[in-house]
């Protein structure tokens, strides 16, 4: 890949990953803080909002694996799908960080 491909990937998928944090923080987040269904999550289990997030990203990391073991079998992939999977794990990395940095120990 080019420098110059690499660089569009990289401010295209910027891009998307503050359209999709927007969008989903109207969804999920209350007005008061970015990460309530976190908290609100650790709560219901006796967890850490880092631990709730840490069950929740689970489920993209195994759709990234998929994904790469899909690429190892040949399977032809969408493009799109790919963009929605690497984008999930990159977005709840971005959570994460969030929440270990709100209340370091």
């Amino acid at each position: 890949m080019t420098d110059y491909a690499f660089n569009r990937l990289l401010e295209r998928r910027i891009g998307e990953i503050r359209s999709v944090l927007a969008t989903k923080a109207g969804e999920y987040a209350s007005d008061v803080d970015r990460l309530h269904n976190f908290k609100a999550a650790a709560e219901l289990e006796n967890d850490t909002p880092p631990d709730a997030l840490r069950g929740m990203l689970r489920k993209h990391w195994v759709s990234v694996m998929d994904l790469c073991k899909c690429h190892a079998a040949g399977v032809n992939m969408r493009p799109s799908l790919i963009d929605e999977k690497i984008g999930d794990a990159i977005n709840y990395l971005i959570l994460l960080e969030a929440l270990l940095k709100e209340t370091p120990l």
